[in-house]
C-alpha cells in the first residue's frame, strides 16, 4: 500500500495547512453584528483520505495592548499518530489584534516543523508603518518597513472575516491585502469562486467558494491550487480547505466549534 509516502507527503503539507487556516479562511461580508467575538474556538482534522495527520485549533481570547482591550487569537497546529511518527510538527501562532480596526499590535510565532524551528515575536508600529521583529533563535532584533494597514498571519483571518466587501464581488473577482510574514511583506490575493452547499458533520452548509493566489512549486501543482468553503452566515466560519499536491489531495475539515458570535446556518 502507498501509505508511508502519502503520509510523508501529507505531513510535508502541515505548514501550508495550518498557513491556510490562519490565512486562507477567507470571508467578507457587511455585518450586524461582529463574525467573532472572545470565546470564540473551533478545531480542524487535517487528513489525507482516511488518514488522520493532524489537528488545528483556532481560539478568540482577550488581553490588554497599549493600555487597551484587544483580541488575542491562538492558533496551534499539531501531527498524531503515525503522521507524528514520520514528521512531528508543534506549531503556535498569536497574534494580538485591535477589537475595532483590527489592526495587529504583536505576534507570536513559535513553530517545530520536524526539527525545523522557529522562535519570534513582532511588534507593529501602525502610526510608522513599520515592525520590529525579535528572533529569539538567533538572538537577532531587525526593524521592517511596512504599508499602512498591514496584518499578521493570523490577524488576517480575523480581519477579514469583517470585511465589507462581499457583495460587491462577482465570480472571478479579487481581493488583495498585505501581509508580513517571514520577514518580508506579501500581497496576499483571492479570488471568488461562488457558493456551494456543502455536506458535512453538522449537516448541509451553505458555502462561499474562495481561492488564494498561492505560488506555484514542488508541492502545490498551480497557481490556485487552495480552496476554501467558508459558511454563508454571519459567522463566516471556516467549514473546508482542499488542497491539491502532486501526490493527489489534502483536506482541512472543521471537526467541532463552541462560543460562536452567530447563529450557524444548517439546511434540513
Amino acid at each position: 500500500m502507498y501509505y508511508s509516502g502519502s503520509v510523508y507527503k501529507l505531513i510535508n503539507m502541515k505548514k501550508i495547512l495550518i498557513l491556510a487556516l490562519f490565512v486562507l479562511t477567507v470571508s467578507f461580508d457587511t455585518q450586524k453584528t461582529p463574525a467573532f467575538d472572545v470565546g470564540e474556538w473551533f478545531k480542524f482534522r487535517i487528513h489525507y483520505g482516511f488518514v488522520t495527520a493532524g489537528y488545528a485549533t483556532l481560539e478568540v481570547k482577550e488581553a490588554t495592548r497599549n493600555n487597551k482591550k484587544v483580541f488575542h487569537a491562538i492558533g496551534k497546529g499539531f501531527t498524531t499518530g503515525v503522521s507524528k511518527m514520520f514528521f512531528k510538527v508543534e506549531d503556535n501562532y498569536e497574534s494580538y489584534f485591535d477589537k475595532v480596526t483590527g489592526k495587529p499590535y504583536q505576534y507570536v510565532r513559535k513553530i517545530d516543523e520536524g526539527g525545523y524551528t522557529k522562535d519570534q515575536e513582532g511588534f507593529f508600529n501602525q502610526d510608522r508603518n513599520t515592525i520590529l521583529v525579535k528572533d529569539y533563535k538567533n538572538k537577532t532584533e531587525k526593524t521592517f518597513n511596512t504599508p499602512e494597514n498591514i496584518q499578521d498571519i493570523v490577524s488576517t483571518f480575523y480581519y477579514l472575516r469583517n470585511h465589507p466587501n462581499v457583495d460587491r464581488l462577482k465570480v472571478g473577482e479579487s481581493i488583495a491585502i498585505d501581509m508580513f510574514f517571514d520577514d518580508e511583506t506579501t500581497k496576499f490575493k483571492l479570488k471568488y469562486i461562488g457558493k456551494e452547499d456543502l455536506d458535512t458533520k453538522f449537516g448541509t452548509v451553505p458555502c462561499m467558494i474562495f481561492r488564494p493566489y498561492v505560488q506555484a512549486g514542488r508541492v502545490f501543482k498551480e497557481e490556485e491550487s487552495l480552496t476554501v468553503w467558508i459558511s454563508d452566515d454571519d459567522n463566516k466560519l471556516p467549514i473546508r480547505i482542499k488542497a491539491s499536491l502532486a501526490v493527489g489531495s489534502i483536506k482541512a475539515d472543521l471537526e467541532a466549534f463552541k462560543g460562536l458570535n452567530n447563529s450557524f446556518t444548517i439546511k434540513e
